[in-house]
């Protein structure tokens, strides 16, 4: 930190126009790519990378689209995910991913059906649990189906006065 301000240790993307200096210097042979790099006050990795980006894709601006994870379900899938819910609503996440034949975790369906707006079943089937009373108590609402642990007059604390011996 200093003065009070956070410092960004990440690298900013260079303007286009930059870019095209960069390699139009490089193209005029005005020097090596070294001796271009520390003109434009640039890394030696950028000059190399802006000439293999131009190679490769006769392009120079910059491709942060194409940075991060790639997304596995596709517009494909989320079709497919529709028109499974719409035959049987009732389809679990596993059963969903086993029949779209995607590998991806169980929340990324989710995520997937909550932004489609889509439901679905959240649990398999199973026997039904049983509901009922949780304790075979005698005493009615309220509680108080068994004696106190500790009988009135036998703690300090719930007699009214001790007598004296």
């Amino acid at each position: 930190m200093l003065s009070g301000v956070w410092q960004t240790w990440g690298m900013k993307t260079i303007s286009l126009d930059l870019r095209e200096r960069i390699l139009a210097a490089y193209d005029a042979d005005e020097g090596t790519r070294e001796v271009v790099a520390r003109r434009f006050r640039v890394s030696l990795g950028m000059v190399k990378k802006l000439l293999q980006q131009r190679r490769r894709l006769g392009d120079i601006r910059p491709q942060h689209h194409r940075s991060g994870c790639k997304p596995r379900i596709v517009a494909s899938h989320q079709h497919q995910l529709r028109t499974l819910l719409a035959k049987k609503p009732d389809l679990t996440l596993k059963e969903l991913r086993a029949a779209t034949g995607l590998a991806c975790t169980l929340p990324a369906i989710h995520y997937v059906l909550i932004r489609l707006g889509l439901t679905y079943k959240k649990r398999r089937s199973g026997r039904r649990n049983k509901t009922g009373p949780t304790s075979g108590g005698r005493g009615g609402p309220g509680g108080g189906s068994r004696p106190a642990s500790i009988r009135r007059g036998w703690s300090s604390s719930t007699n009214r006065a001790r007598k004296p011996i």
